[in-house]
C-alpha cells in the first residue's frame, strides 16, 4: 500500500512539475521576447525593464534547474544528495535564485524611489540618482550572490567528510555531530534571503507613508483621490505587496521544509517543495505581466477575445 501511494503522489508530482515546468517557460519567454523586441524597434531599454526581463531569463534558468531536481527526486532519489551533479544544481540554484530575489527588491526600491514623495535630504539625494542606486544595488546583489554561492563550499567539505566516513566504526557521535551540522548549515542558508526581504519591506512601508502623505494633501486642497499620482502609488503598492504576499509564503514554506530535513519522510517534502518553488516562480512572473502596461496589453492582445477593456494606446505609471 506504502509502495502504491507513494507512486501515486509521484505521478501527481510529475504531472504538477510538467505543467508548472511549460506556464513558467511560456510565461517568462512572453515577457523576455516582448521586452527584447521593444528594445531592438527602440534601441533602447529602461531599468525596470532591464530588471523584469533580467528576471524572467533568471527564472527561466531556474525552472530548467528545479525540474532537472525533481526528475532526480523521482527516478534517483538515492543519488539526490550525493554526487558531483547534486553539487552543481546546488551552485547553480543558490546563486540563480538568491540573485531572483535581489532583483525583485531592487525593482522594488526604483519603483518607490521614482514614485514615493518625501523631503528628507537623504532620500531625496537617492530620488535624484535614483537609476544609480540601483544599479549599485544589482551590483551589490551580484556580489552578495556570489559569497552566498561560495559559502557552500563549506558545505561540501562536510558533506565529503560523511561520505568518507561512512562504513567506518567508532564514528557514531562524530558523524551524528557532522550530520546535524550539515542539516544546520542548511537551514541557515535561508537567512540570506533575509536582506532582500527586509528592503522590499522597507520599499512598501515607504511607499505607503508617502501615499498617507499625498492623500492628506489632495484633501486639504480639494483635490480628487484620482490624480496620476495617487495611482502610481497605488499600482506600486499592489506590484510589491504581490511580489512580498508570494515572497513570505515561498521563503515560509521553504523554511519549514529546511527543518523537514530533521524529520524521516524527507522524500515527501522535497517534492512539496519543488512543486511550492515552481508555483511561486509561475505565480509572480504573471504578477509582472498583470502589472506591467506593455506586457499586459500585449497578452491581451494576444488573446482570441475581448478579456478586458485596454485601450491600445494606454499609458500608466509604470509603462515605458
Amino acid at each position: 500500500l506504502n509502495s502504491a501511494m507513494l507512486g501515486f503522489n509521484e505521478e501527481v508530482f510529475l504531472v504538477l512539475i510538467v505543467i508548472e515546468f511549460i506556464l513558467g517557460n511560456l510565461v517568462n519567454s512572453f515577457i523576455g521576447l516582448v521586452n527584447g523586441s521593444h528594445w531592438f524597434k527602440s534601441k533602447k531599454m529602461s531599468l525596470s525593464d532591464f530588471i523584469i526581463t533580467s528576471l524572467a531569463l533568471f527564472r527561466i534558468f531556474l525552472l530548467w534547474i528545479i525540474f532537472t531536481d525533481g526528475l532526480i527526486i523521482v527516478f534517483s532519489y538515492h543519488i539526490h544528495d550525493s554526487g558531483i551533479i547534486m553539487q552543481l544544481i546546488d551552485v547553480l540554484w543558490t546563486f540563480t535564485n538568491h540573485f531572483s530575489v535581489w532583483l525583485i527588491s531592487c525593482l522594488g526600491v526604483f519603483y518607490c524611489l521614482k514614485i514615493a514623495s518625501f523631503s528628507h535630504p537623504t532620500f531625496l539625494w537617492l530620488k535624484w540618482r535614483a537609476s544609480r542606486v540601483v544599479v549599485g544595488m544589482l551590483w551589490g546583489a551580484l556580489f552578495l550572490s556570489c559569497v552566498c554561492t561560495m559559502s557552500l563550499m563549506n558545505e561540501f567539505k562536510i558533506y565529503s567528510v560523511l561520505s568518507g566516513s561512512r562504513g567506518t566504526s567508532n564514528m557514531t557521535e562524530y558523524l551524528r555531530l557532522k550530520t546535524s551540522e550539515y542539516n544546520l548549515m542548511h537551514v541557515l542558508g535561508n537567512l540570506w534571503k533575509l536582506p532582500p526581504l527586509i528592503v522590499s519591506l522597507a520599499s512598501y512601508f515607504l511607499l505607503l507613508l508617502s501615499l498617507g502623505k499625498h492623500t492628506q494633501q489632495m484633501k486639504q486642497y480639494s483635490i480628487g483621490s484620482r490624480d496620476q499620482s495617487t495611482e502610481a502609488h497605488k499600482r506600486a503598492i499592489r506590484i510589491i505587496f504581490s511580489f512580498l504576499l508570494l515572497f513570505l509564503f515561498y521563503f515560509l514554506c521553504f523554511l519549514i521544509l529546511s527543518f523537514s530535513r530533521f524529520l524521516p519522510g524527507t522524500k515527501i517534502a522535497r517534492i512539496i517543495g519543488v512543486v511550492i518553488t515552481m508555483s511561486y516562480l509561475v505565480g509572480d512572473s504573471f504578477i509582472l505581466i498583470l502589472c506591467n502596461n506593455k506586457l499586459k496589453q500585449t497578452f491581451v492582445a494576444m488573446l482570441p477575445c475581448e478579456c478586458g477593456h485596454l485601450k491600445p494606446g494606454s499609458k500608466g505609471p509604470f509603462a515605458s
